[in-house]
């Protein structure tokens, strides 16, 4: 189990209303999702925005696992992860816990994959410049709902799982 214990001080629905706004400042989805959580955590904004700065877009713009998940998953991992390599019990534990939360993603979402988020029908890499964020842009992407009830099932999860 990892060091560090967070203990949240809001309620679920506002971290996931502050990464949907991280999300519409131009921080990707994963960014968002950790940014949300940073303070709690005990990371510089700084350091929350590089750590996540590769999975956005899929994975850098791959289209692998949505960046929302990722960012979800290293919120969880943080605050419940195991930290040494030979306590089995701890890593099985810890992926039942991120397997429970992929599935309650794809339950709500349909997929964990961005491509699939996106109904897109390339897979592997694609040109790796971002799109500019415009209205249009907000306008046709789910990423900001999907940004939003990531942080919500992370805090959910927190709050539910943590002894006070």
């Amino acid at each position: 189990m990892s060091d560090i214990r967070v203990f949240l001080s809001e309620d679920a629905e506002s971290y996931s209303l502050k990464a949907g706004a991280l999300f519409t400042q131009g921080y990707n989805c994963s960014q968002a999702v950790l940014l949300a959580f940073s303070d709690e955590l005990g990371l510089s904004q700084s350091t929350a925005a590089a750590l996540s700065s590769s999975f956005g877009g899929g994975m850098g713009r791959l289209r692998e696992v949505c960046g929302a998940v990722s960012g979800m998953f290293m919120v969880i991992g943080l605050c419940f992860g195991y930290t040494t390599p030979d306590c089995q019990s701890a890593k099985a534990e810890h992926y039942k816990r991120i397997q429970e939360l992929a599935s309650q993603f794809k339950c709500e979402n349909g997929s964990i994959v961005c491509r699939e988020l996106l109904f897109l029908n390339q897979s592997g890499a694609s040109d790796p410049t971002p799109e500019l964020r415009t209205k249009e842009y907000y306008k046709k992407r789910p990423c900001r709902e999907l940004v939003e009830f990531a942080a919500l099932i992370t805090a959910q999860y927190i709050i539910n799982n943590t002894e006070k």
